[in-house]
């Protein structure tokens, strides 16, 4: 993540997704999600408050402007049309895609996005199950899902007792946590799987579909959003 191709663009990708999974966007989260200093972030921030991208409220959240959220909106959809793309087409491990993809959403254009949707039949969400934003851009007519009702986190659902939920989303921050990705690969865990999982001293452990069984901290668990 060091070598990020545009700072502004990440911020309001970063700004977005804070907002997309309910965390309120504060300096402090960015700096968590970016690993940059508290002194980097801020000045960033006040940059872009000057340029008209966002606003910090008097209680620290961070608000984007109608411009930064539509500019926002463009980069987090350029990332998940090329996780799309990375998964779907060019066979890349499940989990070198978010890593990847962060450096593509920056130097996307709109016309290969157009022809990757074209390639990859116009989706509507990305592989783990998020909407990808602002179609409407590109022309797209796709109206995008919402969760079911009674879609909950994995961590909130797991009990003592073993049952079983249909995968819905796995939100950015369960792709950005160290170990996540390969956790998740191990159990199998995608977008519409339905997964078999009990809690077990902290732990979320998931049965996988080859009989293998994968230990998942809360940490992970709660950024999975799954239907009983």
């Amino acid at each position: 993540m060091k070598d990020l191709i545009d700072t502004t663009e990440m911020y309001l990708r970063t700004i977005y997704e804070l907002d997309e999974e309910g965390t309120p966007p504060l300096r402090a989260r960015i700096a968590e999600r970016l690993s940059q200093s508290g002194p980097t972030v801020s000045q960033t921030v006040a940059r872009m408050e000057r340029d008209g991208l966002l606003r910090v409220r008097s209680d620290r959240r961070i608000e984007l402007s109608a411009k930064g959220h539509r500019q926002a909106a463009r980069v987090m959809r350029k990332h998940r049309i090329a996780e799309c793309l990375l998964l779907d087409l060019l066979k890349v491990d499940p989990d070198q895609i978010h890593e990847e993809a962060c450096r593509w959403e920056h130097v996307m254009s709109d016309e290969v996005e157009l022809k990757v949707l074209d390639a990859l039949g116009h989706p509507a969400v990305s592989p783990f199950g998020n909407p990808i934003p602002a179609l409407d851009e590109l022309g797209e007519e796709t109206v995008l899902p919402e969760l079911p009702e009674g879609s909950t986190n994995l961590a909130a659902l797991a009990g003592e007792q073993p049952q079983q939920a249909v995968v819905q989303r796995i939100d950015e921050t369960a792709q950005l946590l160290v170990g996540a990705q390969q956790a998740l690969v191990l159990a199998g865990l995608a977008a519409g799987s339905t997964v078999e999982f009990v809690l077990r001293d902290d732990f979320i452990v998931i049965n996988a579909g080859n009989g293998d069984q994968t230990e998942l901290s809360a940490e992970i668990a709660q950024h999975i959003v799954v239907l009983p």
